[in-house]
């Protein structure tokens, strides 16, 4: 994988950078894709909680296996694949039976490559999904669980992987790449190696037009609206209204902590990403 830049054919060439990958070219495996209904930003009730969604390319839905729960049977990875819905690229697996199933691609991983998924000790490859009391210290993991057979939840963008910096009987201390450490049940499964497709950060849009294939519309300053729209609307000249910046609601957006005290997982924290201990 590299970044290319490609020559400018029209003016917003010049600033386009290119993810240029080597994936399949075979179509989407049709027994594990579905179409789904897109909510363009809004919740169960209809209302918009999202902002600045909709339109877009359609896309077909792959439906991922995370929790792997499979256990000792080897896999085939026999394709990897682009997915429009998620930053990482995608492994498609073939298991001995013929069953196959989708997950995120690790980063080195190829095709040909032999993998499993299991709650005993196996062979520490790129991969494979183990329980985290089996997995050396200082290893990279991503896909990792939150509870025991609930499936993936921490680690699945393109290019992140937590690190196992400690076991103490039933928990596992993990370090975030956000810089937070936090206590996961030792039981739980995680994949060893980072997700693959890390270029994808590097890449640049390139043209308000590609924006809109994604499905984001264009973001309309608060200073730029009338007093009705915005508390930091209206005004003589260019003026925010001697406030400081907030959302529509007043809700200040710079630095205002919006995290419950009450959160329940409050407690499996043990180092916040700003390197401040919980009391």
């Amino acid at each position: 994988m590299a970044i290319l830049q490609q020559k400018p054919v029209t003016p917003s060439g010049r600033f386009y950078l290119k993810n240029k990958q080597e994936l399949s070219t075979k179509r989407p495996e049709k027994s594990l894709t579905s179409g789904f209904h897109r909510k363009k930003g809004r919740n169960t009730y209809g209302r918009i909680t999202s902002r600045r969604r909709g339109g877009g390319h359609k896309r077909l839905y792959r439906q991922i296996d995370f929790r792997r729960n499979r256990l000792d049977d080897i896999a085939e990875i026999i394709a990897i694949e682009y997915d429009p819905n998620r930053t990482a690229n995608l492994a498609l697996l073939q298991y001995e039976d013929g069953e196959k199933s989708y997950i995120l691609a690790p980063e080195t991983i190829e095709v040909g490559v032999k993998i499993v998924s299991s709650d005993s000790m196996v062979d520490f490859n790129v991969g494979n999904a183990i329980p985290l009391k089996f997995i050396p210290l200082g290893t990279k993991v991503h896909c990792v669980e939150m509870l025991p057979g609930a499936g993936a939840k921490i680690c699945r963008s393109a290019g992140s992987a937590a690190r196992l910096i400690s076991v103490d009987g039933p928990d596992a201390s993990l370090k975030m790449p956000s810089g937070e450490i936090r206590i996961v049940n030792s039981n739980c499964r995680a994949t060893i190696g980072s997700v693959g497709n890390s270029n994808h950060q590097k890449a640049t849009i390139g043209k308000a037009g590609r924006n809109r294939w994604k499905g984001r519309r264009p973001r309309v300053r608060g200073v730029a609206m009338n007093p009705v729209d915005h508390p930091m609307g209206g005004g003589e000249g260019r003026t925010s209204g001697g406030g400081h910046p907030m959302s529509p609601w007043g809700q200040l957006s710079k630095g205002f902590p919006t995290r419950k005290k009450s959160k329940p997982s409050n407690s499996m924290i043990i180092t916040r990403r700003n390197g401040r201990r919980v009391k």
